[in-house]
Order: C-alpha cells, then structure tokens, then sequence
C-alpha cells in the first residue's frame, strides 16, 4: 500500500493498528556494516512512549522494538531490517460507544469515506501510535547520519501562547531534561502547568516545535521535484495533529523585500557560507550547508474529556462522549517524532546524492 510506505532508498513501510497486536515496519537502504546501537534506538522510542508524566496519555506502553531481520553480529546486513513493538494496554472498550459515531476533527469519517470500513479502537491505523515505527526507523538513520556529522535537533518551542522569549538564552541539546521538551527552564515550568490546566478542565491544546539539523553538505536534494525542503515538508505534514510546516524566515519572510530577506554569500575559513540564514539552510531545493531550521505546528488533540454534537453513519445527530486515554498536548511526545522523521530524508537524500556525480559513484 503506497500510503505505508515512505522515502525513495531509504524505504519504511509500517503496518499495525492501535489496538491490534502489534505495529511494525520493515526498513530498507540501510547500508551493510553499520555499527547499530540498538540502546540508542529504544533510547529515542523511550521519549515517545506514553505515560511519561501527569500531562501525557496514561496508556502503558513498555514500547520494547524487538528486531526481526536485517541485524547479526551488531552490524546491518543490508538487507531488509524488519521489527515489531508488541501492543500490550489496550483498552478497546473505551471506543465501543463511537463504534458508528464520528469524533470532531478525527479520521473517523474520512476512514469510513476512503474504506467504508473501519478499526474504532484507539482510531486504529489513523493513530498516533503509529508514529511508534517512524521513531525506530529515525533512530537508525540518525546513526549513519552521524557517521557524517549530521545532527537533528528537535524542542517544543511554544504551547498555544507560552513561548520561548526571543532574546532567551538556551541549549537546544537539553530538550530532554524536562517533560515538556522545552530547553529552556522557566519556559518549561509555564508551559507544564498550562498544560496540566488544560488537562483538568478536559481540554487540550497545541503548538510549535522547532526542529534543527546541523551538519548537512551543500548539494542535497533535487532540483525540481523532491526538493529538500518539499520532502522535509511531506514528512511533517506527515506525522498526527501538524497543521502548518516553515523552512528558514517562513511565513515572516513574506513581509520582507527581497533586498531584506537575501542571504549574501561571503568566504568563512575557506569555505563559501551565507551571512544570515533566512533561507533556513536550503535554496533551489537544494541544501547550501548552512544549519537547516524548520517549524512545525501542531493542533490541539482532537478527543477532549467534553460531549460534542456530532453524526454518525447513518447521518443521524449524536453526542460524542468524551472518553478514553489522550494526550492534552502532543508536543512532548511529538520531538522525537519530528526529528526521526527529518533524519529519513536526510539520511534518504544523502543516499540519493551518490548518484549525482561520477566523482560520487
């Protein structure tokens, strides 16, 4: 099915549903011989699951990969690496009541439009739980990134109106010293109590991550179609509750002249640099070796603890009863997301960029 498969070498195709008995994916184009820490992987998986604190989905998940092919010896084959993450807290009878109804904002309606059948549980295949195998195909493609210095760097910038200040001096590298995943202290404490007071009312809210990856070559990606920041910008779109994606200056860059918003090039250390990086690391389609900066907005999470009008299949009004396990905001759990799908088509184009030249065959 073309809609689970995702990248043009470097290839994952997921399967599984929410509540089913497990998700997995096969991920092809990993080079033979690389080193595969596989702590490192469940590692990043960790700070996805659920249940981490007050303000994530109280579903137990121990989230544990467990590696099927394309491993021996702690080295890929470069064959086929295929996993599994085995469901272990579901709780089906918590969607029993919307078996024929259609939740605001979810794929409820579509999925029943596009297939006219549907798996209700936990939103089956159109839940975030998928996002579980986009985290361990990342966490592997970050490590042949670092084999070339490349970096991703993902950190909640903002949750609805609390946002990092401008002038706010912080690491990008301590996102994870917080449950919110805000590298910056005092903005995290506001943003965990917003957060937790969104939660009691019943609610939940959005946001804004920033995602940065430093180290990138100039010369990734493609001229015309599968322009860098066009398949940066698929693989966010891509992922549950984004709603808008930013490369460089982004939306502010409009109300620029162009005389303001050119990023003038001059020589740093022998090398051709930009003195300002408005284009977020990417010109043409193409990546000029500059850090590579992009923003990502997330919606409120669609099931709230409220009743809400709706219809079900037969077209009938309904109130849709608020139940089950949610995030309040997705965000935290969202970084790590964000970054392993960035190191894909990273690790996609650079794979795709031997091919550019005979001096790179």
């Amino acid at each position: 099915m073309a809609g689970s498969t995702f990248g043009k070498i470097i290839q994952l195709s997921t399967f599984g549903e929410s509540h089913g008995v497990a998700i997995g994916g096969v991920l092809q184009g990993i080079p033979a011989g690389l080193e595969l820490d596989t702590e490192k992987v469940q590692d990043l998986l960790d700070k996805r699951t659920p249940g981490q604190s007050r303000i994530t989905t109280q579903r137990k998940e121990s989230d544990t990969v467990q590696w099927l092919s394309g491993i021996f010896e702690g080295k890929t084959t470069g064959t086929p690496i295929g996993f599994v993450i085995h469901n272990q807290d579901q709780r089906s009878k918590d969607y029993s009541h919307i078996k024929d109804q259609f939740r605001p904002s979810h794929a409820d309606f579509t999925y029943h439009a596009k297939y006219g059948h549907r798996d209700y549980r936990g939103g089956g295949r159109s839940s975030a739980r998928e996002t579980a195998c986009r985290v361990v195909a990342g966490a592997v493609c970050m490590q042949v990134l670092e084999q070339k210095g490349i970096e991703v760097i993902a950190y909640v910038q903002r949750v609805q109106n609390t946002s990092i200040p401008d002038d706010a001096a912080f690491a990008p590298q301590n996102r994870y010293d917080n449950d919110v995943r805000c590298p910056h202290v005092e903005t995290a404490a506001k943003m965990f109590s917003l957060i937790d007071s969104i939660r009691k009312e019943g609610d939940t809210v959005g946001g804004e991550i920033v995602c940065l990856i430093n180290g990138v070559p100039a010369g990734l990606g493609e001229p015309v179609f599968h322009k860098l920041h066009a398949d940066l910008g698929s693989a966010m779109l891509g992922i549950n509750a984004v709603k808008s994606f930013e490369i460089g200056s982004g939306k502010d860059g409009t109300y620029l002249k162009g005389s303001q918003h050119n990023d003038l090039f001059t020589q740093e250390e022998g090398s051709t640099v930009t003195a300002t990086n408005k284009s977020g690391g990417i010109q043409g389609g193409i990546s000029n070796g500059q850090q590579i900066t992009m923003s990502i907005g997330f919606k409120p999470v669609a099931t709230i603890m409220k009743d809400q009008d709706s219809v079900n299949k037969d077209g009938e009004k309904v109130t849709v009863k608020g139940k089950g396990r949610h995030d309040p905001c997705v965000l935290p759990r969202a970084v790590p997301i964000v970054e392993s799908m960035a190191a894909l088509v990273i690790a996609d184009h650079l794979m795709l960029s031997q091919s550019n030249r005979m001096d790179q065959l």
